[in-house]
């Protein structure tokens, strides 16, 4: 039986993967997790009792314990996720960000090429190291075009710089000692469980609260949505037939600019949730913001290279897919509202959510 090692699975891309890989797989999963502040326990609570699921609470950057957890479980395959990934928390703490994407996927790349020269030749063939970036590496687009997996690296943000770092490691370290990689840059991502300091669930918590809903400039910026669960869909399918030393571009094909974002969610809140007070429609609450520092205008995936060679297409359009996550927080305060009060994490104060004012829309 095959072992995948995730790291991050506990986060929001991470335990949508984790459930993915132990719904349609009979693999171990190993998900080794700092637990940070954005990493959420509960989304795998219901995971706890699988035999074929084991958490190791560890930190990337903790060589010793990342070599130990390799040496014990010996994977098959590594899914990189562990990262710091909210642009503005880069902006404020740039160092946490090197410390954590590039140096702890330094940590990662030495303790799996060790682990992958010992293995037997068929397993050592057969090995996969999967590591999942952003399109951010790529800076910002004009009106037209989108990123392939040939697009120039121009990053803009501390975050993304961060993570254009680790793409390098990850790539040198193919092409240096043969470790077998595989890269994935995503567009930003949305759904269930996500933690409510991005853009559509922080939206969702403050519309839900009649509380203001701050939109960076005129909410012109353009992203490309991604449904999670599409996402951790792609992730299988790359670990699995994707070739090694290559990339993939993993997207939604779904462009909206922020405010589009905002408007429909306000929309869906007034039809599915409680009414405000005196009728008040959501769209009442939004209010723009002056604009965050280098915030890119847009992003779009081509994802030609993934539907050719792979046969992957996102299955949830973005009315669908907005809409079940709505539902998903309606339903699930227990999730959420211990993330609001700051009862689950030291890291989390309720300071700190109480006042996010800035919708980010990093993943």
């Amino acid at each position: 039986m095959a072992v995948a090692l995730v790291t991050g699975g506990s986060g929001f891309i991470g335990s949508a993967t984790v459930r993915r890989l132990l719904g349609s797989t009979s693999w171990t999963i190993i998900n080794l997790d700092a637990l940070t502040y954005a990493a959420q326990p509960a989304s795998l609570a219901d995971m706890t009792d699988n035999p074929r699921y084991v958490f190791e609470h560890a930190d990337i950057l903790d060589a010793e314990t990342v070599e130990a957890i390799f040496q014990q479980y010996r994977p098959d395959y590594v899914l990189h996720l562990a990262a710091e990934s909210h642009v503005d928390r880069s902006i404020d703490d740039p160092g946490q960000f090197i410390r954590t994407n590039v140096t702890g996927t330094f940590t990662l790349l030495e303790a799996a090429r060790r682990h992958w020269q010992k293995l037997p030749d068929d397993r050592r063939r057969d090995f996969r190291f999967l590591h999942v970036s952003t399109d951010e590496v790529f800076g910002s687009l004009g009106a037209e075009g989108k990123f392939s997996e040939t697009s120039q690296y121009q990053p803009n943000s501390p975050y993304s710089a961060s993570k254009a770092g680790a793409d390098h490691l990850v790539r040198a370290w193919g092409q240096t000692y043969g470790l077998p990689v595989i890269i994935s840059n995503c567009s930003n991502n949305y759904g269930p469980r996500q933690f409510p300091e991005k853009l559509i669930p922080l939206t969702i918590l403050k519309a839900l609260r009649d509380e203001p809903l701050p939109v960076y400039g005129k909410g012109e910026n353009i992203r490309d949505w991604l449904f999670v669960e599409d996402h951790a869909e792609a992730l299988h399918l790359i670990l699995e037939r994707g070739k090694p030393g290559g990339s993939y571009m993993v997207g939604g094909d779904c462009e909206r600019r922020n405010i589009e974002v905002v408007t429909a969610l306000c929309d869906l809140m007034d039809e599915m949730a409680p009414p405000l007070p005196r009728g008040k429609s959501r769209r009442s609450l939004i209010t723009f913001v002056t604009d965050r520092p280098g915030h890119d205008a847009r992003y779009a995936a081509d994802i030609g290279k993934i539907s050719r060679e792979l046969g992957w297409q996102p299955r949830h359009g973005f009315a669908d897919g907005l809409k079940r996550t709505v539902r998903w927080y309606l339903d699930n305060a227990d999730w959420w509202q211990p993330i609001l009060d700051g009862s689950y994490n030291r890291n989390a104060p309720a300071e700190r959510l109480s006042r996010l004012g800035q919708l980010e829309t990093s993943r």
